[in-house]
């Protein structure tokens, strides 16, 4: 499925032109998009050595989910220079609505690399927590780039959207494709997982939840590299990985994250809820720095019993979502 899933309404008169295989060219006017800005999961993530830069070294296999935040992007015609040309607001009191945010990031970048010269307000609709490993202001910053290259009418092509998402951070250019992915490198390396493994994912059923607290992403990667002991070299990772494809294993038997040494030790409550998940007979992780976990179930099994579980042990402040991997 599409995870973008764009809904364009026609207010003005400014001309896309999109070309299908086989089909002539058609237009359409368009001056508002608005785009699912969808979660992730890692599913498999072996972070496996500290680089020279300071960053890390990692081989995970993300997915998309089809829940996520909402981006609508509405043109607000063409400021003069130095007047704001991009604005954004936000139903999420928490989030920072000024140049610090990666939607805004992501349209002055764009701007820049194309020389658009248009303004754009946008409207965020916040559904995924903060601080939980799932992805949210980097899918936000792609979503903005999509939506804003919509509105100028198609002025960048793939290769330069990846180059402007890769600027922006490593998890960017993965929420540019539309299906599971194998991310390298410090996550730049991006390449869409083999058909027939992603076939096996897409559709699943997954529970995501996330405790009242959150994981700063930074201190994870810094208290596991203190710890020293959590690596995963990049051999034995890729072995697990290319077992895993080539076998008609469960999916449950892919879940890895050498990241949660780091996060239990300071935050037990994680670890202890995943042991009872998966007395529950789910299988369950962290997913990327936490503090969000998943629990990965099939279609017919007992959602009611887990859920319960969860705020059993987390309370009432929970964040709790049913969701499918796209």
């Amino acid at each position: 499925m599409n995870t973008i899933r764009p809904e364009m309404k026609a207010k003005a008169r400014r001309q896309i032109k999109v070309y299908l295989p086989g089909m002539a060219a058609s237009s359409w006017s368009v001056a508002s998009v608005t785009l699912l800005s969808p979660a992730k999961i890692n599913l498999f993530l072996a972070v496996t050595g500290r680089r020279a830069d300071g960053f890390h070294d990692l081989v995970s296999v993300v997915a998309p989910l089809e829940f996520g935040d909402e981006l609508t992007a509405e043109e607000s015609g063409s400021p003069k220079a130095g007047s704001g040309a991009f604005t954004l607001e936000c139903d999420d009191p928490a989030v920072p609505v000024d140049g610090t945010n990666l939607v805004l990031k992501a349209a002055a970048s764009y701007a820049a690399a194309t020389g658009w010269k248009g303004g754009v307000h946008f409207r965020l609709t916040k559904r995924i927590p903060l601080g939980a490993g799932l992805g949210g202001g980097s899918s936000n910053a792609v979503a903005a780039l999509r939506a804003v290259d919509r509105l100028a009418g198609g002025r960048a092509d793939a290769a330069q959207l990846e180059a402007l998402a890769a600027g922006l951070g490593s998890d960017c250019p993965l929420f540019l494709q539309n299906g599971p992915v194998i991310l390298r490198g410090r996550g730049e390396r991006v390449e869409p997982l083999p058909e027939a493994s992603a076939r096996r994912l897409r559709g699943q059923s997954v529970l995501l939840c996330k405790p009242s607290f959150a994981v700063s992403t930074a201190w994870a990667y810094a208290r596991m590299a203190a710890r020293g002991t959590d690596y995963l070299p990049a051999a034995e990772a890729e072995r697990r990985l290319a077992q895993w494809q080539a076998q008609p294993a469960l999916v449950g038997d892919l879940l890895f994250n050498n990241m949660e040494p780091a996060a239990f030790e300071k935050y037990p409550a994680l670890s202890l809820l995943l042991q009872k998940i998966g007395a529950l007979g789910f299988a369950a992780r962290m997913s990327g720095s936490g503090s969000a976990c998943f629990a990965w179930s099939g279609e017919n099994q007992d959602k009611a019993t887990v859920a319960a579980t969860i705020r059993e042990a987390w309370g009432s402040g929970v964040f709790l979502q049913k969701t499918h991997i796209c």
